[in-house]
């Protein structure tokens, strides 16, 4: 099996970031597949599901008709979901429906938390760092949220969403979306001195632990964070955390033992496994489920390790 042919036969919203990062593609090649996510695939049925006033279900976070159990995992069917998605399958920001669904999402969607407007954030970081990738891939500004974000970097530098209850331990998973949303506000706008600083004392509260182990014992923080999923959602692994680090373009030895974990799980006929599905309702699946080899998790890993070999 060739591994490339296999990821392109896939949908328009996989295969124009199969052919930006693993091919030579010219730029044209790459925008003509990314203009078709909008139109067809994993993209248009997606934004099919939207209602009438922009929203996903009725809510921001949760569907209207949510009563607090999660017994079965969270939904994943919501706005704020539905916006996350649409953004990692890379849909144009400006084609017409998605500039329509931004527009009725300013005006009309609200936080459950306190009915704040959606691109104004809550209170909980680990949401607000997700949602400052949202403002900048969607042409909202988000500064507000930024600058909250920087009044709420702990003393370890990381953040963590219980520390509105007293926590002054950061958290790998509020850390992981609060340092991809400070790095797409960064690249977007050049950002400042501050925002660098912050990020940078966050990429070191997960480089001092390796990405995985504790830092007062040694030990696997989550063994879970040792499995790869796709979607990720709000959810920290090791995975995340290196596409993180390529995307920022910041190598260092720390991460070599992450790597090496990256590298092993590649199967004998080049392909990463789907291994741990995040439990929750979802409006369709683009996977054939955990055990299964995943196009999502074989793009990442492959560009990870590119990557890697590259700054080695």
């Amino acid at each position: 099996m060739v591994v490339l042919d296999w990821l392109l036969e896939s949908d328009p919203a996989l295969r124009w970031q199969v052919l930006r990062d693993l091919t030579d593609a010219s730029p044209d090649q790459v925008a003509a597949e990314r203009a078709r996510v909008a139109q067809e695939g994993w993209g248009a049925r997606l934004l099919a599901l939207r209602g009438s006033d922009g929203q996903w279900a009725g809510g921001a976070c949760f569907p209207a008709d949510f009563r607090g159990d999660f017994s079965a995992g969270q939904p994943w069917t919501s706005t704020f979901p539905a916006l996350s998605l649409l953004r990692e399958l890379g849909v144009d920001p400006n084609a017409p429906i998605v500039r329509e669904t931004t527009e009725l999402v300013t005006r009309n969607c609200r936080w459950e938390h306190a009915g704040q407007p959606f691109f104004d954030g809550e209170v909980e970081p680990c949401i607000n760092g997700r949602t400052v990738s949202l403002g900048i891939y969607f042409g909202v500004d988000v500064e507000g949220i930024v600058t909250r974000l920087l009044g709420e970097q702990l003393a370890d530098g990381g953040w963590n969403c219980e520390a509105e209850h007293g926590s002054i331990r950061s958290s790998f998973h509020t850390t992981i979306c609060v340092l991809e949303g400070l790095l797409d506000y960064e690249q977007a706008t050049g950002g400042s001195a501050r925002i660098t600083e912050a990020r940078e004392r966050g990429q070191e509260y997960l480089l001092s632990r390796r990405l995985l182990y504790r830092l007062s014992t040694g030990e696997v923080v989550e063994p879970s964070w040792l499995l790869f999923s796709y979607p990720v959602w709000w959810h920290y692994d090791v995975l995340r955390a290196l596409d993180y680090f390529r995307a920022a373009d910041t190598a260092d030895p720390r991460q070599a033992e992450a790597i090496e974990l990256v590298r092993s799980k590649r199967q004998n006929d080049g392909r990463w496994l789907l291994e741990d599905t995040h439990p929750g309702e979802v409006h369709f699946v683009m996977e054939d489920g955990d055990g299964a080899p995943s196009r999502w998790n074989t793009l990442r890993a492959s560009r990870v390790l590119e990557w890697a070999d590259k700054r080695a």
